[in-house]
């Protein structure tokens, strides 16, 4: 009876003894999972032969993402070229079945000559190349504006979209200086000089090349406020900064009109006073510009 009875005496604290030990041992387990929660995977990666590297190997999810991008991307501009090329030849053909009709305006009446029978259609050619291009511009700027619009930020796009018709009108305005001004006086300029001691004749092709080369150009350096505003517009040209380098500009603008006129004097004088016209009021449109955003953000 006395043993039986001191077994029952010892229970209790055996059973709390056990109820200590398991409560010790959960806490352990715990802490153990939190430990290893919070410790960061070292495991290495496995390269495609087995080998531990550090290098995360590429979703095939991912690859297949950036390659269908890439697809819809060329797709996108495959089809803005093609349009571009059939509106380029629609204006081709156009241009070159109505030679009759704007070959008294190309020519301005000048004796022109051929030294031989291809010269003819490398005149024709060109010019309805040239004409064709012209026509185009705008819808050409419209098809490179869908391509690129995606990928533009919405300041850049902002921009484009308010400063397109700008850009075709400041292009017109340059073939048209370069068509009634720049060329007609160049050429007179330059025949009448050779006139004091050669017998001029100029050949139709020759005579192509000379206007291409007293338009086209002359159109693209007229989109320089435009350029001038973009830049500005994503930071990296200032009013102060043109002002800065005026004189530079200066030397910068009378090397272009060299290089991309008639190598004469009287030419590049021509080019090169609207030029300076075209800088100065680049600077008035940023000036104007900067003052917008400064009134904007103080109210």
């Amino acid at each position: 009876m006395d043993s039986n009875s001191d077994r029952e005496q010892l229970n209790p604290l055996d059973e709390m003894n056990k109820e200590d030990a398991e409560k010790s041992l959960e806490e352990k387990s715990d802490a153990a999972q939190e430990e290893t929660l919070q410790t960061p995977d070292l495991t290495p990666y496995v390269d495609e032969n087995g080998y531990p590297t550090n290098i995360r190997p590429k979703d095939p999810e991912e690859e297949t993402e950036g390659e269908s991008n890439l697809v819809e991307h060329l797709g996108e501009l495959r089809k803005q070229l093609i349009k571009s090329i059939v509106v380029f030849l629609v204006f081709f053909i156009a241009a070159f079945s109505t030679i009759n009709v704007w070959f008294p305006y190309i020519t301005r009446g000048y004796k022109l000559i051929v030294l031989s029978p291809m010269e003819v259609i490398s005149f024709y050619t060109t010019i309805s190349a040239a004409l064709a291009f012209g026509f185009s511009v705008p819808f050409l700027c419209h098809f490179l504006w869908k391509f690129v619009k995606p990928g533009l930020n919405e300041k850049e796009s902002r921009f484009l979209s308010l400063y397109s018709p700008a850009i075709l009108i400041l292009f017109v305005a340059g073939l048209a200086f370069g068509y009634y001004i720049v060329n007609p006086l160049s050429y007179n300029f330059l025949v009448s000089l050779g006139e004091m001691n050669f017998d001029v004749m100029v050949s139709a092709q020759e005579y192509a090349r000379f206007l291409l080369l007293t338009t086209m150009p002359i159109g693209l350096l007229f989109e320089l406020p435009v350029v001038a505003l973009f830049l500005s517009a994503i930071g990296i040209l200032t009013s102060g900064s043109m002002k800065k380098v005026r004189k530079w500009s200066y030397v910068v603008l009378g090397v272009t009109s060299a290089l991309i006129t008639p190598p004469d004097f009287f030419s590049q004088l021509i080019i090169l006073i609207p030029m300076i016209g075209l800088y100065e009021a680049s600077i008035y449109l940023v000036m104007r510009t900067e003052k917008k955003l400064e009134a904007a953000d103080a109210a």
